[in-house]
């Protein structure tokens, strides 16, 4: 209980001191006037209060991650904890807050078109291409998991591919509706919601008595029950993504920085939601690691259960809050997913907006790039979910990688503390430099070679940083 209380306070005093440090570094103006005012088109650029918008920030950026991410974490012990943390307060938070300021003083434009004007028009058109396929992977995996639960819930008549047509629906509606419509109601509600959820259970835990194992000494190794297949580096920070540091962030944070009224407002939206989405996956590695009598015995239930967090979130509500908990546990797995995915559809739509220079306000464009977008998804609803997601955690991490580089450039170029960025853009591309090469689903080279190569890639990138600081210095 202390390693979480502990972490649970630094994450608090992130937020209440490191953000403030940021804030001033991007040298907030509260009278400049926001895409929100100058650029108000009733679609996408539509003013909402700040509460409202970080709710629904936190709902965007969530889904599945920070529950089924952090269950999966905490199969390799109380270092998810280290991870979730430090992610959150010098990686995530960092990522978010400063995607979302710039899309805001770049007239809300999104991720791909930031990327651009950084790191070069090279750059720009490969990650558009990058970015819009992994968003709609985010689509396809946060259809495919929800649909398969809804499946098992009702008559057989409403099978798999009922509840995938059924949320293709729902996501064509909220893609093309203006943002204030659909998601600016109802996507506060289940923000809330999913943070109830969270409180309610750790506090059911704690007051049921169950032990939360602490990071000692003894307790720092890796507890995964295959642990020559999955060291800790770099699978950890694969598995635990949204609830440390995820690409995806990026590419939601636009949608919010077209409806944020004043830039004062950017720390409590950006920062501010990544910090509760730390907190929930915090909860949930806590959980998991004490429910079921410790992390052997959790590693012992993934196996049996194939890797199916959602019967471990199901099976954690139902026990600890009864009835009610069953009714979190279907908000959990599916009303969550389905909210991030639909908003994963509305960047995609917006991305190739700005490439094809497409007026989002008539209903005619919005339909032309959504239905193919839709079209390529449910395709990809056809592959085996467990492949999916695999690449959709790698793809993540390595936007995620490539946004912190683009921060660390934008510092330089402004005079700023550009090492705030530099050190993470250096350890995430280690991270993912290292899983392609070591992980099954990539070229499963030997752990020599893997570690080697992810080493070599990072210092080749800061010996490239180095290089562009010199000649623009």
């Amino acid at each position: 209980m202390i390693t979480f209380t502990i972490s649970l306070l630094l994450l608090i005093a992130g937020y209440l001191f490191y953000a403030k440090y940021l804030e001033r570094l991007m040298e907030v103006d509260p009278n400049r006037p926001t895409p929100a005012i100058s650029m108000n088109d009733g679609v996408d650029f539509v003013p909402m209060p700040w509460w409202r918008v970080l709710l629904i920030q936190f709902l965007n950026i969530a889904g599945l991650g920070p529950i089924f991410g952090a269950i999966a974490g905490a199969m390799w012990g109380p270092v998810a904890f280290v991870w979730i943390v430090l992610g959150t307060i010098f990686g995530g938070a960092v990522h978010d807050y400063f995607s979302g300021m710039l899309s805001i003083r770049h007239h809300g434009l999104s991720i791909t078109e930031i990327i651009g004007i950084y790191l070069g028009k090279m750059s720009k058109q490969i990650m558009r291409a990058f970015i819009v396929m992994l968003l709609i992977l985010v689509g396809v995996v946060f259809i495919s998991g929800p649909a398969g639960i809804l499946a098992n819930l009702t008559p057989m008549s409403m099978d798999f591919q009922f509840w995938i047509w059924l949320i293709f629906l729902y996501y064509i509606l909220a893609t093309l509706l203006p943002i204030d419509k659909i998601i600016g109601k109802i996507y506060p509600v289940f923000g809330f919601a999913l943070i109830f959820m969270a409180l309610s259970l750790i506090i059911a835990l704690i007051v049921k008595g169950y032990t939360i194992p602490e990071l000692t000494p003894d307790n720092w190794h890796n507890f995964h029950y295959d642990n020559e297949k999955f060291p800790i580096f770099p699978m950890l920070f694969i598995t635990i993504a949204c609830g440390a540091i995820s690409g995806f962030h990026a590419t939601q944070s636009p949608l919010m920085a077209r409806c944020i009224k004043n830039e004062k407002e950017g720390r409590k939206v950006f920062y501010g939601a990544m910090v509760l989405e730390g907190i929930v996956a915090l909860i949930w590695a806590a959980i998991s690691m004490s429910f079921f009598g410790g992390i052997g015995e959790l590693d012992e239930v993934m196996q049996a259960q194939k890797g199916n967090a959602a019967w471990v979130v199901n099976e954690i509500s139902n026990s600890l809050l009864g009835q009610f908990g069953a009714l979190l546990a279907i908000l959990g797995v599916v009303a969550a997913p389905i909210t991030s995915g639909d908003t994963a559809f509305r960047s995609a739509r917006l991305i190739v907006g700005d490439l094809f220079k497409f007026n989002q306000k008539p209903i005619k464009n919005r339909l032309l790039i959504t239905l193919p977008l839709f079209a390529v998804g449910l395709i990809l609803t056809k592959i085996n979910f467990d492949v999916i997601w695999r690449y959709f955690a790698w793809s993540n991490q390595t936007l995620a990688t490539v946004v912190l580089w683009t921060i660390t450039v934008f510092l330089f170029q402004q005079k700023k503390a550009y090492w705030i960025t530099l050190l993470p853009a250096m350890f995430m591309t280690a991270v993912v430099t290292t899983y392609i090469l070591l992980a099954p689903e990539g070229f499963a080279l030997s752990k020599t070679i893997s570690y080697s190569a992810g080493l070599a890639v990072t210092i080749i990138s800061l010996v490239l940083f180095l290089l562009y600081r010199k000649k623009h210095g």
